[in-house]
């Protein structure tokens, strides 16, 4: 809730000067059992309707690069791109981990490295 908040009074400061550009990025951790279930069910569902089993790559746009890297075994990656010039990777290490990397706009930049067992996350990346 408090992310929420945070980014709902930084979002109007951060496009303040659109025309200079640059990227505003929200990256959220489950903070308890309960949470961790929520988003992971929510990565989950996600993959379902854009028909990605387990990890998977989206992209709309162009000059888009993505990449996902996996070792262990249970990783679920998602790299989400919409519009044009973005880079993003997640690279997992470990057993049953989750996360999704979001990104809209133009030219963001995110590298995401997960390591150990069971961690959950997510990251909204927007870029003018």
């Amino acid at each position: 809730m408090r992310t929420l908040a945070l980014a709902a009074i930084a979002l109007p400061l951060a496009a303040g000067n659109a025309n200079a550009g640059g990227t505003f990025s929200i990256s959220i951790a489950p903070q308890s059992a309960e949470q961790e279930q929520v988003m992971r069910a929510g990565l989950m569902v996600y993959g379902l309707v854009n028909e990605i089993q387990g990890s998977g790559i989206r992209q709309r746009g162009t000059g888009n690069s993505a990449g996902l890297r996996q070792l262990g075994s249970g990783n679920a990656g998602i790299v989400h791109q919409e519009g044009s010039g973005h880079n993003g990777t997640v690279s997992q290490s470990g057993n049953n981990n989750a996360y999704g990397l979001f990104q809209f706009g133009r030219n963001t930049n995110a590298q995401v490295s997960q390591s150990g067992n069971g961690a959950t996350g997510t990251t909204f990346q927007f870029g003018w």
